[in-house]
């Protein structure tokens, strides 16, 4: 299916809306099913969101799975998954333009079926060319999901209600990604096979709940041709946005690849790690829903400016920290700057995209992740080596540069915003 392009006819203004937007978003019928101030649509996409991510067993273990299942090395299992992550680079540009150019709800169910059938692939492959091929794979099609759903909200929601629905999206994504840390660590005693079909069957749910229950709301552009890539990269405040959060994204992901590492170096058992980042996703379940409608009424770019800060100072403080304890407290501090950015990003995103580019600047943003995925590792571990003090320092002085960023950024947005 492609884009549909209609010329404009005389006296007739131009829409950037399909049908099934409309119905989606403005019908009668469609506003009677609204649920706490959001449509229906969105809370089908907030449950297969949640259901998807109480099925997220794989990635979290798949070290392991390929050290103790298949066994590799810790060197041949980190090439592995380094194609993962070029997986991952290419995803979101690729997914990006799919949700825009065949649809959010073909480009989300696709995805989904992908991920399912990439998932059984690759539990069910011994061979090395075929582990490695899957993962590459898998690494495309995983998170393919992301861009659509994160038009799917921009289309369906209002502007003043993005960032609580974005926001509701974050909360389902912890709440089911803690419990399957959980789920996943005690199945796989029993085998990891079980742990590949309970993320393919998740999958397939959640992308039958949207091809089933969401209408499909790609806009149409009224114009001679459809929208390109590189109208987003022309666009100096979405680059300057997504540079930004890659800054962000480099400070940020240093809790998941260099904090167990710095821990452990200092002596800590691996369980410590656990216990401290159990702290993140307690208060992230617990907090972060009592603040959605208050983070809703602020101003996106002041607010995410200052998640950002937190987030800096609070890994910053790790450099003082030698216990246990002292990490669980400084992982409660940039969890509350986690939670002020929650759905705010989105949100930003929403505001600057034209309706039918929504899924490319959406990728684009996505890109940004994927790119600090690989980078922080890679820098991190490095810095880490010079010194714990180093690392830390480094990390929490890139923060406040990039909350100092988006500040000078905030009043460009709020003027596109207003447009």
């Amino acid at each position: 299916m492609s884009t549909a392009i209609d010329r404009p006819k005389p006296g007739k203004p131009e829409t950037d809306e399909t049908e099934a937007h409309r119905a989606a978003t403005g019908t009668p019928g469609f506003l009677r099913s609204r649920l706490g101030g959001l449509p229906r649509a969105f809370w089908v996409l907030f449950a297969g969101t949640l259901v998807n991510r109480l099925g997220t067993m794989v990635e979290p273990f798949i070290g392991i799975y390929l050290t103790q299942a298949r066994g590799m090395s810790l060197t041949a299992a980190g090439l592995v998954m380094t194609t993962f992550g070029v997986g991952s680079l290419l995803s979101q540009p690729v997914a990006g333009w799919a949700a825009d150019h065949f649809g959010r709800r073909a480009t989300l169910t696709g995805g989904m079926v992908a991920t399912a059938a990439t998932m059984l692939a690759l539990g069910y492959t011994t061979s090395v060319p075929g582990i490695v091929a899957a993962m590459l794979v898998l690494g495309v099609v995983v998170d393919a999901y992301r861009p659509a759903s994160q038009a799917l909200v921009a289309d369906l929601v209002s502007a003043e209600e993005r960032p609580r629905a974005y926001g509701l999206l974050f909360w389902a994504v912890n709440l089911g990604f803690s419990i399957a840390m959980v789920t996943g660590g005690w199945l796989a005693q029993s085998g990891f096979t079980v742990l590949f079909w309970v993320d393919a069957v998740t999958c397939l749910i959640f992308g039958l709940l949207v091809w089933r229950a969401i209408p499909e709301t790609r806009p149409v552009r009224e114009e001679d041709r459809p929208g390109r890539f590189t109208d987003v990269l022309s666009d100096r405040l979405m680059v300057a946005f997504v540079l930004i959060n890659l800054a962000f994204t480099f400070v940020y992901l240093q809790a998941y690849s260099t904090l167990p590492l710095a821990m452990t170096g200092q002596g800590l058992p691996p369980g410590a790690y656990g216990v401290a980042m159990a702290v993140n996703g307690l208060l992230i379940v617990v907090v972060q829903p009592v603040t959605n409608g208050w983070l809703a009424r602020r101003d996106p770019s002041r607010a995410l400016a200052a998640g950002i800060a937190v987030v800096g100072a609070g890994l910053a403080l790790t450099a003082i920290a030698t216990s246990t304890a002292g990490y669980a407290m400084t992982v409660a501090v940039w969890t509350l700057g986690e939670v002020l950015t929650a759905g705010l990003a989105g949100s930003i995103v929403a505001s600057l995209a034209p309706a039918h580019l929504r899924g490319r600047y959406s990728g684009l943003y996505g890109l940004s992740w994927s790119a600090g995925g690989l980078l922080a590792p890679l820098a991190g571990t490095r810095l880490l080596a010079v010194g714990p003090a180093v690392l830390w320092l480094l990390v929490g002085g890139l923060g406040l540069l990039a909350a100092a960023g988006q500040l000078a950024l905030g009043p460009a947005i709020r003027r596109r915003a207003a447009r």
